[in-house]
């Protein structure tokens, strides 16, 4: 039986949001001692760096523990700012990079606009659209054929009546950039179009959460687009997920227009001493790519010796095709009785036949390679496709 998880009810709709189960459900639902569980599902790194310890020891924080953070972020601000080379007013901070999102939502659509988001993609789009009364449209990326481009035809079509575009690279959960200069052709043809058309060019949100695995970021096209925003986070790469502190970039009018709905206080003094340190010194960041960087092949060759399908992927996940929703649920259902939680997809998602599994640390990883052997070698008994969903 799979662990309950955590819902809420669009207040919109009928749409109902699913968040993953904790450690102590999956625990207790398949008598797995709780140290023994390993979330392979949520993409974040495994060792926090030894600098927050260091910063956290100090205790010199930008305010005393009983004050709230200055309301500017400031010693933050221009941390980031100097990170992604920009100006202290083209960045606003946000309790990580979901709530810039929701803050993005906020600021950008009204309640009856529609919203284009390529899919598959971070759910979260869909999730900030909807709680906007927005209108969400689907727009099927190529496929696993063609590395899951972006279809920018059915794109620039969907967005001739939309307010917001939706973008992530590298992509989440499909684990790969979008294709040399599409982003920035899908930005022009999107102004472009909306010329020809006579209407506002729709404004696009890009999620950068995963580019320091690439160390490239768009954030320069902001100088030619006023109309996009790219979403950063001190999450992944930095290994800071539990902190909750992320970044939107922008021309400065559209920070402006995001900004009033920014809430006072939202990032604590701890995540914003933390993060402003770590930003300065990216070497523990570096560092935790690379590792990642050497580890991803190495699991991804033991998983496909096991006969896993796993297919490419540039950043700290993979994703691994089992042909039918039938067997995914099969092999999500024998992870989770090891303790091992995977990221499972709905049943109409494009990757219901998937898993998606964090790459973690080399300890972390056997225990998953192992569990694929022994998985391969065991018969597969039917298992009911919606038994093992853990949504996220």
């Amino acid at each position: 039986m799979s662990p309950t998880p955590v819902t809420y009810a669009s207040p919109t709709g009928p749409t109902t949001y699913s968040w993953e189960a904790t450690d102590e459900e999956v625990a207790r639902r398949y008598g797995v001692p709780i140290d023994r569980i390993v979330r392979f599902d949520l993409n974040t790194s495994p060792t926090p760096p030894a600098l927050a310890q260091r910063v956290l020891s100090a205790g010199r924080f930008v305010t005393p523990m009983s004050e709230y953070p200055p309301a500017d972020y400031r010693e933050l601000v221009e941390a980031a700012a100097a990170r992604y080379g920009v100006r202290p007013d083209e960045i606003l901070v946000g309790a990580g990079a979901d709530e810039i999102l929701d803050l993005c939502a906020k600021a950008l659509l009204a309640p009856s606009d529609a919203a284009v988001i390529p899919i598959p993609t971070y759910a979260m789009f869909r999730v900030a659209t909807e709680q906007r009364a927005a209108r969400a449209v689907l727009v099927p990326r190529l496929g696993p054929e063609e590395d899951w481009a972006l279809d920018t035809t059915a794109i620039r079509e969907a967005a001739r009546d939309a307010s917001l575009v939706w973008l992530c690279s590298p992509n989440n959960p499909t684990g790969l950039e979008e294709r040399e200069g599409v982003v920035e052709q899908l930005l022009d043809d999107l102004e472009e179009d909306a010329r020809r058309d006579d209407r506002p060019t729709p404004a696009v949100v890009l999620d950068e959460a995963y580019a320091e695995f690439v160390d490239r970021s768009r954030v320069g096209l902001r100088l030619r687009h006023a109309n996009l925003v790219v979403v950063r986070t001190a999450s992944k790469a930095y290994a800071l997920a539990g902190l909750r502190v992320g970044f939107a970039i922008a021309a400065p009018e559209t920070i402006a227009r995001i900004a009033p709905y920014r809430p006072p206080g939202s990032v604590s003094t701890v995540s914003v001493t933390v993060v402003t340190e770590a930003l300065r010194d990216e070497r523990p960041m570096r560092a935790n790519v690379e590792a990642i960087e050497r580890e991803r092949p190495r699991l991804a060759a033991a998983l496909q010796a096991a006969g896993w399908r796993v297919g490419p992927s540039v950043v700290n996940f993979l994703l691994v095709d089992f042909g039918t929703r039938e067997r995914t649920a099969a092999v999500a259902e024998a992870l989770l009785a090891r303790g091992l939680v995977p990221r499972t997809f709905g049943p109409t998602h494009p990757n219901a036949a998937y898993l998606r599994l964090t790459v973690r640390t080399p300890t972390d990883d056997n225990r998953l390679i192992e569990a694929a052997q022994e998985i391969e070698r065991a018969p597969s008994p039917h298992t009911d496709p919606a038994a093992a969903e853990v949504p996220a």
